[in-house]
């Protein structure tokens, strides 16, 4: 059993595409605002292992334990994945990743 204390932040990828990038954006401005949360730049082509256009949020523990029930209830039908980042991107993406809506096949080649 691993003890919490090795988990640095959290990623929040917030998954869109062209007709939703909007909604994305302003889902990711209100957890800005509300949660003091860093938000990433709206990625407008699949990055690393996401299989979609995204935008990622970097939380601290704390946040992350109000922002992820928020997103939960504000997410409006998009595609939210969230791992935690514990220095292995493999077993944290593979493993340990927490799926709001549909999952969907992250490219795990990315991390040979």
């Amino acid at each position: 059993m691993h003890n919490t204390d090795i988990i640095q932040d959290y990623h929040a990828h917030i998954y869109f595409g062209s007709v939703t990038a909007g909604l994305a954006k302003e889902l990711c401005e209100n957890a800005v605002e509300q949660f003091g949360v860093k938000m990433g730049r709206m990625h407008e082509k699949p990055v690393g292992p996401h299989p979609m256009w995204s935008c990622q949020l970097t939380a601290t523990t704390d946040q992350f334990a109000e922002l992820l029930p928020w997103l939960a209830l504000n997410r409006n039908s998009l595609i939210i994945f969230a791992h935690p980042q514990t220095g292995n991107d493999l077993i944290d993406h593979r493993d340990r990743g927490i799926w709001l809506g549909a999952g969907l096949e992250l490219d795990f080649s990315v991390f040979d």
